[in-house]
């Protein structure tokens, strides 16, 4: 076996025995999720739009737990479910988040659970009404520091918590009308209270009642007068001043307010008329029996320790009540001031057999608009718009530099005439992919990117996952554009941080005379589809399943070697090490014989519209010294340069000038400077006999 291939037999083994399970799903699914929100007893049923369950204590709600893939339909970078389990308060303020599924590239391999935990617990206490942003090294106010070496994939569930939790809170009323305006004043009559809709009124008479029972085989005992007045009620919202301390008085209400917890509300009913709406039996039980607030699908009861009594109203232009009195809506309970709600009470009858029959009078109040304090609608942006502008400074050294790299090209016929340059230029481009675009940066392409893509164009394409990572795309955008010019080598022989790192340790190994094996060119042809068999198995893994194709891509070490910088798993770091080590003999071992992502590039490299390497009719007849100078052995016997192999290094180009390497360039020179010296020689002739000739 040749000692070149036994890295693969170990790469080959570590696939077989990550591929014989499922990408984990972190987190229990089995879990209860009343931890979310702390101290909460029992949790309600899913139900609503969007589905959230209501969690309680002793019969108050606390707050919501939903699941982000049930709420907003939540997909991770790699396009596959992401579920994210959260637990928000009536506040607004998440308590408790964790990770249900995930099936993010990074995630799956290459961060501890325990990373991924410690991020969605920083959201614990932060509210969602506020902008919150995710930065890698950020913390304080409205940032959140990203997991180490998975920036992108902390944004994804970062969008995904915040914009379920909005969903969820806008329909609960948590956010925007949740809160009204108590503390605003001024003086009014109960008239107009009651004509701005501050206050709502509603009259039943004796014969609408017995309307009402009469269906139902009931009637009012004693009877009385069609159009004697049964019962007539007013309600309303008395926390704000506005209303609450114009009915009851800036000493009532101060009292009743210093009662209340922050979140509490105030109700105020009123009534007359023949009908009682308190009745006698919550003197006995406790219980208002004959009231109850309908909001939404939810009833609200009303106890006796909620009462407070009111002996008279404030305004002078009020009606006499018979009954007067102030109920408080405990925070807990999950009533909405700003929602729409109706007050029901109940009247009785009574049949023939002496039964009571009961029927439902309802009257209906919304709070004003003039009391709902608005809150400015927090937008969410798409997340890459955030990443984009984080990390403008680095798309911008990235833009410069691509841009220098497009003037090597153009100018490449003109450095590639002064071999110290050439080598000066490539070393220092070659230091800065590694350092600042490799492990800086963290912009290393890879084959994931194409089956992620190609993944992406059969589901349903999205540009937003692309354009989470702004250093990839850009990448990615300028690889295209060279590929119909200079093929696939630019990004291989110039981009690519692990490519970078093959050479610079291979130049250093040349440094230290550690010998070079020269293969024969026909075992390196045969060694050279390795890579594109490697390729199409990972496509078509990934077409049956893009999980197990995430961890058969593992064959690339560039996420050992560039992204976590060798932190990490040892058979990973092993792995990574073995292919540079086999690159410290052949030069560029794994780009020449392992990387599908070379061999993802070298299959539209042909496409390319210019041939810009120069060639001679003597290469590959005459002269093979570009041949053996090549450090991937891209050029074949025969002289021609194959697209799919060059990384575009330009040595051979250098060679191409150089008058004192190049057979037909030496010849040249070597004529010139015969016929330059015969010229000497022939004006030291002239000279010297000059003389003699004038004579």
């Amino acid at each position: 076996m040749k000692p070149s291939l036994w890295p693969v037999l170990v790469l080959t083994s570590m696939l077989l025995a990550l591929a014989s399970g499922d990408v984990r799903a972190t987190g229990d699914g089995g879990t209860s999720w009343l931890p979310l929100v702390p101290g909460a007893t029992r949790l309600g049923p899913f139900e609503g739009e969007p589905p959230a369950a209501p969690a309680y204590r002793d019969g108050g709600l606390l707050g919501y737990v939903f699941s982000t893939r049930e709420v907003v339909n939540s997909t991770g970078f790699s396009g596959k479910p992401l579920d994210v389990l959260v637990g928000l308060d009536l506040e607004g303020r998440i308590t408790g988040a964790v990770v249900r599924e995930q099936h993010e590239p990074i995630l799956v391999i290459g961060v501890r659970p325990e990373d991924i935990d410690a991020f969605v617990a920083r959201y614990v206490g932060r509210r969602i009404d506020e902008p919150l942003t995710v930065a890698r090294g950020a913390g304080g106010d409205g940032r959140i520091d990203a997991i180490s070496g998975a920036t992108v994939s902390s944004l994804v569930i970062n969008n995904a918590i915040l914009t379920a939790a909005r969903a969820v809170a806008a329909s609960r009323g948590l956010l925007g009308g949740g809160r009204i305006d108590i503390a605003t004043y001024e003086p009014r009559r109960f008239a107009q209270l009651l004509a701005d809709g501050s206050l709502v009124r509603r009259r039943w008479t004796v014969g609408e009642v017995e309307a009402l029972l009469e269906p139902r085989g009931g009637s009012l005992f004693p009877p009385g007068e069609p159009d004697d007045l049964f019962l007539e009620t007013v309600a309303g919202l008395a926390t704000p001043a506005r209303i609450g301390r114009n009915l009851l008085g800036d000493k009532l209400y101060e009292e009743a307010m210093a009662g209340l917890r922050l979140g509490d509300q105030l109700l105020f009913v009123a009534g007359r008329g023949r009908w009682s709406f308190k009745g006698t039996e919550w003197r006995r039980s406790g219980l208002f029996d004959r009231l109850r607030l309908v909001q939404g699908e939810r009833d609200f009861a009303f106890r006796a320790e909620d009462h407070l009594r009111v002996e008279k109203l404030a305004l002078a232009d009020a009606p006499e009540f018979r009954e007067l009195a102030l109920f408080v809506l405990r925070k807990e309970s999950g009533f909405d001031a700003a929602a729409p709600w109706r007050l029901q009470i109940r009247a009785d009858g009574w049949n023939t057999a002496g039964d009571p029959v009961p029927v439902l009078l309802e009257l209906s109040f919304r709070l004003p608009e003039r009391y709902i304090l608005r809150r400015k609608p927090v937008e969410l942006r798409p997340p890459w718009v955030d990443v984009w502008l984080a990390r403008k400074w680095d798309i911008t050294v990235l833009a410069v530099v691509l841009v220098f790299l497009t003037g090597i090209l153009f100018a490449q016929d003109r450095i590639a005439r002064d071999r110290r340059l050439h080598r000066r230029l490539r070393m220092g481009f070659l230091a800065f992919t590694l350092a600042w675009l490799g492990w800086y940066a963290s912009a290393q392409l890879s084959v994931l990117n194409v089956l992620t893509f190609g993944d992406a164009l059969r589901r349903g394409f999205e540009w937003d996952f692309f354009l989470l990572e702004p250093l990839i795309f850009v990448l990615w955008s300028y690889v295209a554009v060279v590929l119909l010019f200079w093929g696939r080598g630019v990004y291989c022989g110039w981009l690519c941080p692990f490519g970078a790192l093959q050479e610079l340790l291979g130049m250093i190994a040349q440094r230290l005379r550690i010998p070079q094996l020269d293969l024969p060119f026909a075992l390196h042809e045969r060694l050279r589809p390795i890579k594109f068999v490697i390729f199409l198995a990972l496509f078509a893994v990934a077409l049956g399943s893009m999980d197990r194709a995430q961890l058969m891509a593992e064959v690339e070490p560039f996420k050992t070697a560039i992204v976590l910088k060798f932190l990490r798993d040892w058979p990973f770091v092993l792995y990574a090490v073995l292919i540079l080590a086999a690159g410290l003999f052949v030069q560029r071992f794994y780009c020449r014989y392992l990387c599908p992502l070379g061999a993802a590039l070298a299959i539209p490299a042909r496409l390319r519209q210019f041939e810009w390497l120069r060639r001679r009719r003597q290469c590959g007849v005459e002269c093979r010294i570009c041949a053996t100078t090549c450090p991937v052995q891209a050029i074949q016997p025969e002289g021609q340069i194959h697209p799919g192999e060059c990384i575009y290094c330009l040595t051979c180009q250098v060679n191409y000038y150089d008058d004192h390497l190049c057979p037909p360039l030496i010849q040249r020179r070597q004529r010139r400077e015969r016929r330059e010296a015969m010229a000497r020689a022939a004006e030291k002739a002239a000279a010297a006999g000059a003389p003699a000739g004038g004579n």
